[in-house]
């Protein structure tokens, strides 16, 4: 047990010293070697873990991608919460994993808008699109119990991931929506956070409630 978590701890690390990399060099600019130098792992610890880079983008999509799958999946189950309530859980959960990995969102971003490799643009989408079906069955649900009105699921999931990647776009953008001044980081400040998660929730609950 203790050797299977010094792995998961030596892959996590390398996945991190990854996203940090791509963040900042791009996905082609970032090699194997610079990688597991700034990791402190041998490239052949890389290969073992991971087989290539193009794997290595894919398991860190993936890494990152199960805390929100597992929410989801507790969502859906969870019989004790409404439909609306489950949005908001799901609008804050969205909110505070992607404000507190701006470095991840980047390295995202690139992928999806360059699209230069195919198969892991399909990859991406693929595995997000997991996400994004459990969320369209809450407002499916909502929407068939008369709670919801009778909206589009994909394009209400996109409004609010559209909403949050506006913010997480450019900083020195967000500063000049929010009219503030260059010392301010709107991705760690709690009170930013916090209006985000207001505004997401008041346009929401407007766009979907039967009132």
């Amino acid at each position: 047990m203790k050797e299977i978590n010094i792995q998961s701890d030596k892959k996590e690390h390398i996945i991190n010293v990854a996203i940090e990399l791509f963040s900042t060099k791009g996905f082609e600019g970032t090699s194997i070697r610079e990688l597991a130098a700034k990791a402190g792992v041998n490239i052949a610890m890389v290969n073992y873990y991971f087989g290539s880079k193009d794997k290595l983008f894919e398991a860190l999509i993936e890494n990152k991608v199960a805390y929100m799958k597992g929410k989801l999946e507790e969502l859906v189950a969870n019989k004790s919460l409404s439909e609306i309530e489950k949005i908001d859980i799901i609008i804050e959960s969205y909110v505070d994993r992607l404000l507190s990995q701006p470095a991840y969102h980047r390295v995202i971003h690139q992928e999806l808008l360059v699209r230069q490799r195919e198969s892991m643009h399909h990859n991406i989408t693929s595995i997000f699109n997991r996400n994004m079906e459990m969320v369209k069955s809450i407002i499916d649900a909502g929407i068939k119990k008369k709670v919801f009105k009778k909206v589009d699921p994909e394009l209400t999931m996109a409004s609010i991931v559209g909403t949050i990647n506006q913010v997480m776009l450019s900083k020195a953008m967000c500063l000049m929506l929010i009219q503030k001044g260059e010392d301010f980081d709107p991705y760690t400040d709690k009170a930013f956070r916090k209006r985000l998660e207001t505004h997401l929730k008041q346009m929401i609950h407007s766009y979907l409630l039967n009132n």
